[in-house]
């Protein structure tokens, strides 16, 4: 009886082993995956990583293995009640299931991983749920073939090392694992796949694992961004997609209202910058149209001397900041005076932009007939039912074009797309408000003529298409100058938002969102330089004032040229947001809950910022 009992113990202790020590070997399979893609990261955005010192690199790694535990332990969770099962359930299918699985999320974690790194270098943030909503033909041909090539090759060798040493090192034991003799010892792996409870969670406080846990430097973001785990983010913006509601609490509201309506007093008067009483009005979004590329706002000489010519004639504002960094956001912080969001776009909900402000309506009831051109799909990310809800009369995109012109990745050049705006201003009624979107200073930069700048690296590229723009509207205007009605039509120009090009500006500096407001046309009374700090949003009510039509039903927008404005411009970015005052900048991570500039501030101004933020989040969820 005693030599049966211990056969039975020994049959049980080799089953466990076993399992438990393929089990050892996926932990340190797993920890030692989320260290290597952290580790290709930071080698791959080496200019950035080249800004932390070597004790920084190691911060990044060792706060990141907190998120990193948190996302192996749903991986071995997984795969711990595989080996539990197969405690219960005999057979050799425990070996096919645990390769195909690991191997099958390894291959797929390596494609994040690759998509990611690149992104990062635009975008400026860990890879979320954000490039779902942007895929489609043109955003994957703005990929030029070498990243393609780069990235294809990364995942390849990522995937083929990774794959290489799971089968030596864990799938050697996998192969040859007997059929369980005692199914007890399946006890004792299902508590070791709970243990994974603790680690996926990431405290034993009520706070459970979020990207603030690896939070650990008060003013390098890329530093805690490369601690975040790439595949837990990711993952994780994917569950919290559907929840597009910001937070109630992130500031006391009952002294957020009187904050945030001291930024918008309401003026008596507002300067008068041209003669007629309703002019015809064109406003032009230039795509990543930068302050840098142009030279009155002390960008590159001579890049872009059409618009620098068009400056000494008509009304430049110097002090202008975009709202956010992507054209979906620029357009509708232009054309319905509302901010950018840190986590969303509200283009995305149409429920939500359909109760916006829409500055074509106002122009409707003032009268005039109105058309949105792009060379683009005008259905990318949403654009067609936000300019559908804001009451166009007319739209045109790249589908209106002869075939023969769609050469670029995103459709048709500006040049030919000018073309054509002006032959539709020809045969349109006055009063008339059009607007025109452009894309060829879009990634990839391929415009069709000879450089202008000499080189093949990205920033070159960049300058040269800006370059190309800028003589697209420099014959534009040209062109309308030509035409009966240029004496009493305004355009306004502008940009969708700015660029990290030229310099690789970080994504939180005000420099990467200052780009020109410029006005010009026949009825501009005297060419002027506005230096009151402003934004996009502004730019609703600041033309409706010019009209004697501003409407408090902009909630964000300020006539810029009222004489009780209060100078100021926010912008946002993933998870955080920019607020600028005449010599006063804070930057503010959400994540961190901490401030990462804070220039020439008081308490006051900090409290004035955070209002924003907060109305903002009010405004957003009630939509």
């Amino acid at each position: 009886m005693k030599k049966y009992a211990a056969i039975i113990f020994t049959d049980y202790m080799l089953d466990m082993r076993a399992r438990l020590w393929i089990f050892l070997l996926l932990i340190f399979y797993w920890l030692g995956y989320m260290i290597v893609i952290r580790g290709i990261f930071l080698t791959y955005n080496y200019d950035l990583t080249a800004q932390l010192s070597a004790y920084e690199i190691f911060q990044t790694m060792l706060h990141g293995l907190r998120m990193d535990g948190s996302m192996a332990g749903y991986l071995l969770a997984f795969s711990g009640l595989l080996l539990t099962i197969s405690a219960v359930i005999p057979g050799r299918w425990i070996h096919p299931a645990l390769t195909y699985t690991n191997l099958a999320v390894t291959i797929l974690s390596s494609l994040v991983v690759v998509i990611d790194m690149e992104l990062y270098r635009h975008w400026g943030f860990r890879i979320n749920n954000t490039p779902f909503f942007y895929m489609g033909s043109g955003a994957v041909g703005s990929v030029s073939t070498w990243v393609w090539i780069k990235g294809i090759a990364i995942w390849i060798i990522l995937s083929a090392a990774c794959g290489w040493i799971y089968i030596y090192t864990i799938g050697r034991y996998t192969k040859v694992l007997p059929p369980a003799q005692q199914k007890k010892s399946a006890f004792v792996l299902l508590a070791a796949a709970g243990l994974m409870f603790l680690p996926i969670r990431g405290s034993f406080s009520v706070a459970p694992m979020n990207t603030g846990f690896v939070y650990f430097h008060k003013t390098k973001v890329y530093a805690n961004h490369a601690a975040i785990n790439v595949l837990w983010n990711f993952l994780y913006s994917i569950r919290k997609s559907a929840q597009s509601s910001y937070p109630e609490n992130f500031f006391d509201k009952q002294k957020a209202e009187p904050l945030f309506a001291s930024l918008y007093p309401a003026s008596d008067s507002t300067a008068r910058l041209w003669s007629a009483a309703k002019p015809n009005i064109i406003v032009i979004i230039i795509e990543s149209f930068t302050a840098d590329v142009i030279e009155p706002l002390g960008g590159i000489k001579d890049l872009c001397p059409n618009f620098t010519g068009l400056c000494k004639e008509g009304i430049l504002f110097d002090n202008f900041y975009a709202s956010g960094d992507r054209t979906d956001k620029g357009m509708i912080s232009v054309l319905s005076g509302y901010p950018a969001q840190p986590q969303t776009s509200i283009i995305r909900y149409p429920a939500k932009t359909q109760r916006l402000p829409h500055l074509n309506k106002h122009m409707h009831a003032l009268g005039y007939k109105s058309s949105f051109i792009y060379g683009g799909d005008v259905d990318f990310a949403n654009f067609r039912s936000y300019l559908t809800n804001g009451g166009f009369d007319h739209i045109t995109d790249m589908d209106d074009f002869p075939g023969n012109l769609n050469t670029s990745k995103w459709g048709v050049h500006d040049h030919y797309m000018f073309n054509k705006a002006l032959a539709e201003l020809d045969t349109t009624r006055t009063p008339f408000f059009k607007v025109i979107l452009t894309l060829s200073s879009h990634e990839p930069f391929d415009v069709p003529m000879e450089p202008y700048i000499q080189g093949q690296d990205e920033e070159s590229l960049f300058l040269n298409a800006c370059h190309y723009t800028d003589k697209s509207i420099g014959d534009f205007i040209r062109s309308c100058k030509k035409q009966p009605w240029w004496n009493n039509t305004i355009v306004i120009m502008t940009a969708d938002h700015g660029h990290r090009h030229p310099g690789n500006k970080s994504l939180y500096t005000r420099e990467r969102f200052r780009i020109p407001l410029l006005m010009v046309g026949g009825p501009i009374k005297k060419d002027s330089i506005i230096h009151t700090v402003s934004g996009q949003t502004d730019i609703a009510n600041t033309l409706l004032a010019q009209l004697d039509k501003s409407s408090p039903e902009f909630l964000f927008s300020k006539d810029i040229l009222g004489n009780k404005v209060v100078p100021f411009a926010p912008f946002f970015f993933t998870d955080g947001y920019g607020f600028v005052m005449p010599d006063k900048f804070i930057v503010y991570d959400n994540p961190g809950k901490q401030f990462l500039k804070k220039e020439n501030v008081d308490e006051h101004d900090i409290e004035l910022s955070k209002a924003y933020q907060q109305i903002l989040f009010s405004d957003y969820n009630k939509r």
